[in-house]
């Protein structure tokens, strides 16, 4: 306790001594700074805050500067004029004693306040503000994710290099583009992960730029060094050797270059006689060229499904569809006012509940969250432990019953809805995906080999999920269930429901899902997953299996 207090004093302090240069967002964050900003979208917003307010310190800083130049003009004028009379006769003018005074007065005390003048901050905020909110910027880590999320969206989404450096991508309200040294970390990033796929695609494409005149800082002859790197260790030796005779032709002492030539050649005229060289297979990589195999076995079903593409169902099928009013299980309130009800599934039956939480709820369960959010974990089917995994982008919180009316109120209005008893449900999860966010495919419930999974909460498995949308998603996003070839659409203030076990407690394999990358917008959700105590006579349990 003592510890936690001096630790809220300092944080407190240093916040009262910061309080004349920096905003209230700074004071906020010199308190609670957030780390994985790239896997909240929420959170980055913040970053356009700090961003601005360090831009209205620059300009002052501008400002100050250049009225601290026109008086170092001032200065410089002064001394020009003296200093032509002075070399034009020394002795003479030295002669005179005032000028001889003057002389070492100006070299020992006004140079030496010329010194001080030009080093001093005029602006006396703008360098302390920088520093102090450097420590809360994005890490390595941030733009590293950032650019992974590119590529992911790329491969998901089936986009080229082209369409992302142009920023031509659907339903974006504000345009942005790369320029070629954006294009040339996106491939550093990739080669780094000796993704030489990628590495390939980002590099051509900062080549393309370069070739049509746009001016960086970045030259060609850096960018083909990459390039025909990642070309030959796909095992496309010509490429390879085409792209180094064109950089040697812009730099002919490039060192690796020359190199690279003399292995190259030497490679394919041992290829061009194979029958001499028994072990001449093994110089050329065998990389198989494409995309890095992935390490979901459905990962090709999983992405058709979030463009949009993949399984559809029948028309036989999507007759027994239905739309419907709810009375919540004969709730009061729902036989009032029914709910909205539509299916989205059949198999495993999803439905959907329109209008169901208002904007002021989303904005109450958002404000409640927001300060919360934390890099979202999963657990280990190993050793049960919480982890944050690559597969995972986005940032959670959980929201109790008894902090606020309208959680109460939400609570409430699923257990009425599902008739599930939630008082053993987990708190209500609220999550917000970042760049590229997504969750790839899973499962909601513990499996036969998690038997540990939720023994901790001791109300046993999670018999079914609620999800709310909390906003529209301008493009991705979707939920989509793999296994049966179901996608479903962020569509703000609605909520879909699912049973994860069957009435026997089997879980059902057929709810394996996932969340999609988002490609534009911000993604809001909530969820409740509700567990199997105190469902014993809400939901009897059935001697079927699969019943």
């Amino acid at each position: 306790m003592v510890s936690a207090a001096l630790r809220l004093t300092s944080c407190t302090m240093a916040a009262m001594k910061m309080l004349k240069v920096l905003p209230l967002l700074v004071l906020f964050s010199s308190c609670q700074a957030h780390k994985d900003f790239f896997t909240s979208i929420g959170h980055m917003t913040d970053l356009l805050y700090t961003e601005k307010d360090l831009l209205i310190s620059l300009k002052e800083y501008i400002k100050a500067e250049e009225s601290k130049l026109e008086q170092v003009k001032k200065w410089a004028e002064k001394f020009d004029s003296l200093s032509e009379a002075a070399v034009k006769d020394p002795e003479g003018f030295l002669g005179h004693p005032v000028n001889a005074y003057k002389l070492m007065k100006r070299l020992n005390t006004e140079w030496l306040e010329l010194e001080n003048l030009v080093l001093k901050d005029m602006s006396d905020g703008f360098i302390s503000n920088l520093t102090i909110q450097r420590q809360y910027f994005p890490s390595d880590e941030d733009q590293t994710g950032a650019a992974k999320a590119l590529i992911r969206l790329m491969d998901t989404y089936n986009l080229d290099t082209e369409t992302i450096s142009k920023g031509n991508l659907p339903g974006v309200d504000n345009q942005a583009t790369l320029a070629v040294e954006d294009c040339f970390e996106l491939g550093k990033v990739a080669y780094t992960e000796a993704d030489y796929y990628h590495t390939e695609l980002w590099m051509e494409q900062a080549l393309r730029q370069l070739d049509d005149g746009e001016v960086s800082s970045i030259d060609k002859v850096l960018v083909l060094d990459y390039l025909s790197y990642a070309v030959y260790q796909q095992g496309d030796l010509e490429k390879a050797l085409m792209l180094t005779k064109r950089l040697l032709e812009l730099d002919p002492e490039h060192q690796r270059g020359n190199g690279n030539l003399k292995y190259f050649e030497y490679i394919r005229s041992k290829e061009q006689n194979k029958s001499s060289y028994s072990d001449s297979e093994a110089e050329v990589p065998k990389t198989r060229k494409g995309r890095p195999e992935g390490h979901l076995p459905e990962r090709h079903k999983y992405e058709m499904l979030c463009r949009g593409e993949g399984i559809k169902m029948t028309p036989r099928r999507q007759k027994r569809l239905f739309c419907r009013y709810s009375d919540g299980n004969k709730s009061p309130v729902f036989i009032l006012s029914p709910a909205k009800q539509e299916d989205e599934w059949d198999r495993p039956r999803i439905v959907r509940y329109l209008d169901i939480i208002s904007d002021e709820e989303i904005a109450k369960v958002k404000e409640l969250a927001k300060p919360r959010l934390r890099r979202a974990t999963i657990s280990n089917p190993i050793t049960g432990v919480l982890e944050t995994a690559h597969y995972r982008i986005s940032k959670s919180a959980w929201l109790s019953g008894y902090e606020d009316p309208v959680i109460a109120r939400i609570n409430s209005r699923i257990q009425e809805l599902t008739g599930l008893d939630v008082t053993t449900a987990e708190e209500l999860q609220v999550a917000n995906y970042g760049v590229g966010g997504q969750y790839e495919p899973h499962f909601d419930f513990g499996r036969k080999e998690e038997p540990d999974a939720f023994k901790e909460l001791g109300t046993g498995n999670r018999i079914a999920t609620w999800l709310f949308y909390m906003s529209d998603v301008a493009a991705g996003g979707a939920t989509v269930f793999p296994e049966v070839g179901a996608a479903v659409y962020p569509k703000k203030g609605t909520a879909v429901f699912w049973y994860n076990l069957f009435q026997s407690g089997e879980g059902d394999y057929s709810t394996r899902h996932a969340a999609c990358p988002v490609l534009v917008g911000s993604k809001w959700v909530s969820n409740k997953w509700i567990h199997e105590r105190g469902q014993e006579f809400r939901r009897p349990c059935k001697l079927s299996e699969l019943e």
